[in-house]
């Protein structure tokens, strides 16, 4: 059976993603588009594009009688789900069967007995597979969470049945956080899935994701493609991965593998999923956490490492071919690390952002000179939209290399060539794990950013080299600056303008005073206060937005924007501010007043553009430190807003329901 039309009933980079694949496959392609949609790079990409509804995803892309008059006005004779929305929902499936669709996905029953984390578990245990300890029940309210929580042994991890995202996920310590979890997941799962069911299971400390990619057909095969690393997380979401993973030994890839397939043969599998484990770092055990009977996030990284296109082996299985190689085929070369580009502002404890990309230019991708891979995949282009009411992810960014090190190399070397501006977003944060020696030794656990960035991420600070390396930059962009000023005024009083080669360039409290000399393509950057010197090397000219370098002969890329008087230099996860004065202007400046940032201290603001929930107090209520002030949902995610410390509150300026804009007041307190 050869499919000719295949409707994607989803958005964003994995709609992207399926086109790509359909089009090598001579398949012709429909996008389906909300309003919010109607410009979004996947509904340009597509053959066809059909509109299904208004923003909100309950209102068009979960409606499965929009994707299914989308089909019947197209003629689509199979649809790829993509992941998220309708990817798991069964009664998506059947309504496909019944109109004589294709899906390409599993069988209904697969979703069903996967879908539902209380049953799958269950059939995990029949089928052999190591399961976590917990309560497999559905629990009726948070005083039974309570006390289930406690007989199981804290800590706890309180779930959506139907979850998936880290949406409707909560750990909790102690029984008030028990409580107050299983509240906040119950709503939280209604809102995203419909289905506020929960139950709970013992939490791992020292836990590392990883979870095995299954691939089996319409014949009985099944094999395993290796496993992903997926545990760097934040919010239970992941943020970067890769494969293999460092910490599995060839017999635990096995066994995991097997284990995999087990389940999958179990429950009459085909198609692509994913099987996730827990692994106890401790103990070198892993436990079964749940199956996704849809392609993940992070499929590009196992494509990268096996050479096997998914979204392919996808298409062939739903026209009902037999898989073309067997589990003894399978190699897993080399190393792929993928990092997730999201709309959210590290600086603001990775609150969402949303609006215009005023500037988007990744990497080049492809093979690069020194034999690693850039791929990104993505949804997005320069002067389009994020919105609010969508996951707030960019893009994929993913390198290939023949060892980890060189792929993490390769990653820290595009994040910085990823120019991304006019929203908040992490990749300051990306660059800044990349160069983490815990990170680059593989020592990974799921709480590892908690771990590492305990007060959250206030960015890099330049060591005295990296300090040294980026003032010469800011040397060398001066110059350069007033080298092209020169020759565009030409000549003042009869006198050819002189370009300054001494300066002193000030980043923060650094200071360094340097002198250039050089040609222009091999510049010297000497420090005068010990003789030492940097070259060098670039072609960035005034205008560039960036900068390739050469510092000593080594590569940095370097994002360069001037501010005023200040060049503002953005690499590694550093973000400086540079001053390039001469001397007596630089003495001068010390004696200049400095502007202080308004007070507000005493105001609850949103933190993120979203619409409030809740709000717990009025005015002139005494409040304690950790107190649940108001709720507030953005991108798919209710936020619980405590108080910070004691106080009374002055005034309420927000209602629930009411939409408010990033640092909106919400509340001011005596």
């Amino acid at each position: 059976m050869a499919l000719t039309k295949i409707l994607i009933a989803n958005r964003g980079e994995i709609a992207c993603r399926v086109i790509r694949t359909a089009k090598k496959m001579g398949i012709k392609t429909v996008a389906v588009y909300s309003d919010a949609d109607a410009n979004a790079l996947h509904v340009r990409e597509a053959d066809e594009a059909v509109h299904i509804g208004p923003a909100p995803s309950s209102q068009s892309y979960i409606v499965i009688d929009r994707i299914l008059d989308a089909i019947r006005q197209t003629g689509a004779d199979a649809v790829h789900p993509g992941y998220g929305f309708l990817s798991e929902n069964p009664l998506f499936a059947e309504a496909l069967d019944k109109a004589g669709v294709t899906f390409i996905g599993p069988p209904v029953g697969a979703i069903q007995a996967m879908g539902d984390k209380i049953t799958s578990k269950k059939i995990a245990a029949e089928a052999g597979v190591s399961t976590v300890p917990g309560h497999m029940g559905l629990i009726e309210d948070a005083e039974e969470a309570v006390q289930i929580s406690a007989s199981i042994g804290y800590p706890v991890m309180i779930k959506a049945s139907a979850g998936g995202g880290g949406k409707g996920m909560r750990i909790a310590w102690g029984d008030e956080q028990a409580r107050e979890g299983f509240q906040s997941s119950k709503n939280e799962a209604k809102s995203a899935f419909g289905d506020d069911r929960i139950f709970i299971e013992k939490f791992v400390t020292e836990p590392r994701h990883i979870e095995i990619q299954v691939l089996g057909d319409k014949h009985g095969n099944c094999l395993y493609l290796g496993e992903r690393e997926c545990s760097i997380q934040r919010r239970n979401q992941k943020v970067i991965e890769e494969a293999p993973s460092p910490f599995l030994t060839p017999e635990t890839r096995r066994a995991m593998g097997e284990q995999a397939v087990a389940l999958a043969k179990a429950v009459g599998y085909h198609s692509a999923g994913t099987v996730e484990f827990i692994v106890d770092g401790k103990a070198n055990k892993f436990y079964f956490l749940e199956m996704n009977t849809r392609l993940q996030v992070e499929h590009p990284v196992t494509e990268l490492v096996t050479g096997i296109d998914l979204v392919e082996q996808m298409i062939r299985v739903a026209a009902g071919e037999t898989l073309s190689f067997t589990q003894e085929q399978v190699r897993l070369d080399g190393w792929a690390i993928e990092s997730r580009l999201y709309a959210e502002d590290p600086f603001r404890n990775f609150l969402p952002s949303i609006g215009r990309l005023s500037r988007y230019r990744p990497p080049v991708e492809g093979k690069q000179p020194d034999g690693t891979v850039v791929r990104n995949d993505t949804g997005v282009y320069e002067g389009g939209e994020i919105s609010m009411y969508y996951d707030p992810m960019i893009a994929k960014l993913c390198t290939w290399g023949e060892t980890r090190e060189v792929a993490i190399d390769a990653m820290a070397a595009a994040l910085n060539d990823f120019e991304v501006e006019g929203i908040g977003h992490n990749l300051p944060f990306l660059s800044a794990v990349m160069g983490q020696e815990r990170f680059r030794a593989g020592r990974l656990t799921t709480a590892y950013i908690a771990e590492e960035f305990p007060d959250g991420f206030t960015g890099v600070a330049p060591d005295a080299e990296a300090s040294r390396k980026l003032a010469a930059v800011a040397a060398i962009v001066q110059r350069r600056v007033q080298a092209r000023a020169a020759r565009i005024s030409g000549t003042i009083g009869n006198h050819a303008r002189v370009v300054g080669t001494n300066w002193v360039v000030q980043m923060g409290e650094a200071k360094h005073a340097v002198s250039l000399s050089g040609p222009a393509d091999a510049e010297r950057v000497e420090f005068l206060d010990d003789g030492k010197a940097i070259t060098v090397e670039s072609a960035w000219q005034p205008g560039d937005t960036h900068a390739h370098v050469l510092l000593n002969g080594e590569k940095l890329g370097v994002k360069v924007e001037l501010v005023g008087s200040a060049i503002r230099l953005r690499a590694n996860g550093m973000d400086v501010s540079a001053r390039v004065r001469s001397s007596r202007v630089a003495e001068l400046a010390r004696l200049m007043p400095v502007k202080l940032p308004p007070d507000t201290s005493r105001m609850l603001l949103c933190p993120m553009p979203g619409v409030i929930t809740g709000v717990a107090v009025k005015a002139g209520d005494s409040v304690e430190a950790g107190q649940t002030l108001a709720t507030v949902e953005a991108m798919k995610m209710e936020n619980v807003l405590k108080a910070e410390r004691k106080g009374v509150v002055k005034r309420v300026a927000a209602s629930a329901g009411q939409s408010l804009a990033v640092d909106e007041l919400i509340m001011e307190f005596e």
